[in-house]
Parts: C-alpha cells; structure tokens; sequence
C-alpha cells in the first residue's frame, strides 16, 4: 500500500511540474498590456505603439497600450511595479525614469529593486534649438554668446526637474556659462514661446522640436551626443564646444520584479530584433532616435549608474521638483 501511495504522490509530483512547465513554455497565453506613464503623442507612447505592434505579431497574442500619465510618469510606472510579475504587464519608460528617481525621494516604487530591465528600446541626443533671431548658428556660437551676455540669456524646458532642464543644467555647468531657467507646464507650452521669441534656448529631442524648425522661428545649433550621430548628421555635437559634454535620452521597457528570466529575456530578444530589422530602424531615425541593442542585464546597470550621476547633477544645478 505504501509503495502505491509512493507511487502515486511521484506522479502527481511529475504531473504538477509538467503542468508548470507547460504553462510557463506557453508564454504568452493572454494579451499584453504595455502602460505608457505620459499621454498619447509624445515619444514614449509613439514608440510604444510601433513596437507593440510588431511584438503582437511574432508573440500571436494582442499588445495593448495603456496611456496612464500624471505624477511625471510615476503614477503609470507605480501601477507597472505592483502589477502581477508574470510578463503581461511592461511600462514604457525613458531617461526620466531615472532623472525622476534623482530629484524625487518619496517615489511610490524602488527603481531598482521595484523593476526587472527588459530591453532598452531606443536611444538617441537631444537637438538644441534657438530662437531664430538669436545670433548664434553654431555650439561654439551659443556658448561664445553665453558667455558675454553672463544671465542675460534664457532657456526653457518642460518642467522642474524635467529631463530638458538636466541637459541644460548640465551643459551651463560644462561649459562654465549663466542661462536663467523658465520651467513650463509641458513641451507645447516652451516650444510654443520659443517660436514667439520670448525664450532664447530649448534643448528636446528632435521630433518634439520639428513642428518649431520647419516653421523658420526656431534654429537648431547642435546636438548633445558626444559624436556626430545618424539621428541629425547635419548637425555639430555641443561637445565640439563644450569637451566633455554629453547627453542621451534613452526609451525602454520595464518588467515588475519578479518576472520570469525567461520570459525577459524572450521579450528582450523580439524587441531587439523588432528594432533592429529596416523598417522600424528606419522609423526610429526619422523620430531622432536609433537601436540600443543592450541585454536586460547591461540595461539594468545602466540605470543603476545613472541614478547617482543624475543625484549629483541635480544637486550641483540645485535641480528640484520641490
């Protein structure tokens, strides 16, 4: 009786792993919700979108966008962390996640312990842009401008502690230069003064800034990437004026802590292909931005140097939401 009740436990024991196994191979059996932490439009939801739809493709299953902005993105990336960790619920992120991290202390999640590091979608410089009248074509220009006119020169970005007002901070400290911040209620609002010519400078990425540029009001000077980049080969890098000076925005996709390994890395390798294949590398460089290609472990590094570098920044520049 013994060896039959031995032998039967061991075959429920097999039979429950193999049902476990299976029901972890078959991943994804339900539809995928992707929560974009800003509103329908900007970047983040863009990207989203074109990559949702090729990973609805390869995956069989529905990708569906969630728009959930407010709190600068940390209330839809707060539903992501304490969302079931079972590889059907990502947050599209940016840079800002981490800029976030660095000047708000009571975020409602850990931003490194909360979260698994899926892919890293995209990545790409900032444009910096002036008004049109501004004499000043070219980095070396701007910062010559800068430098006798100590105060006198403004710049805008989308808010306290936005990722315009970290390049910006950044590239002032570099370069050794005084321009006076005037933070908006979001990018519409600063570019919109931009090209009324009540701003000097507006450093944003540069689909947000086309509409501005292709109107003649708003001039572009430079990039923030430290070499000539694909995304605006038209363009000088900054650095070529300030050595040193470097800023790149980033865009990817989180996982609640917890998700299966395999699972990330299955997502990480469909993204990585989806961006990487002629067309969506195509899309991307019309939208400023070009294929990162990390691992979720290189991604997840990544924002881990970012956090403190961005602490310190945002403490020298006296940087805060607050």
């Amino acid at each position: 009786m013994r060896r039959v009740a031995g032998a039967l436990a061991a075959l429920l024991g097999a039979a429950a792993f193999c049902a476990g196994a299976s029901a972890q191979e078959a991943w994804p059996a339900r539809p995928i919700t992707i929560v974009v932490p800003y509103p329908a439009g900007g970047s983040n939801d863009v990207f989203a979108r074109a990559i949702g739809r090729r990973l609805a493709e390869v995956l069989g299953q529905p990708v569906l966008i969630d728009n959930k902005p407010g709190a600068g993105g940390t209330l839809g990336t707060g539903i992501v962390a304490k969302a079931p960790a079972d590889g059907y619920t990502l947050a599209a992120v940016s840079s800002s996640f981490v800029t976030n991290a660095a000047v708000q202390p009571r975020l409602p999640f850990d931003p490194v312990k909360s979260f698994a590091p899926v892919a890293m979608m995209a990545q790409g410089p900032f444009v910096v842009a002036v008004r049109a009248d501004l004499p000043a074509k070219t980095p070396a220009e701007l910062v010559a401008l800068a430098k006798q006119r100590p105060g006198k020169l403004n710049y805008a970005s989308s808010g306290p502690g936005s990722t315009n007002q970290f390049a910006t901070e950044l590239l002032k400290s570099s370069a050794g230069v005084f321009i006076t911040h005037i933070p908006y209620r979001g990018m519409a609002p600063a570019t919109t003064d931009l090209m009324g010519g009540n701003v000097d400078v507006l450093i944003a990425s540069g689909p947000s800034l086309q509409p501005a540029l292709r109107s003649g009001k708003v001039r572009a000077v430079g990039i923030t990437s430290a070499k000539p980049s694909a995304t605006a080969p038209e363009l000088a890098p900054m650095a070529q004026a300030i050595p040193g000076y470097s800023f790149g925005i980033w865009w990817g996709m989180l996982a609640p802590a917890g998700t299966p390994p395999a699972v990330v890395q299955r997502l990480n390798s469909e993204i990585n292909k989806i961006v990487e294949g002629p067309e969506m590398k195509a899309f991307l460089l019309r939208e400023g931005a070009e294929p990162a290609g990390l691992t979720p472990a290189q991604f997840a590094a990544q924002i881990q140097r970012e956090i403190p570098y961005w602490q310190k920044v945002a403490k020298d520049a006296g940087i805060s939401t607050e």
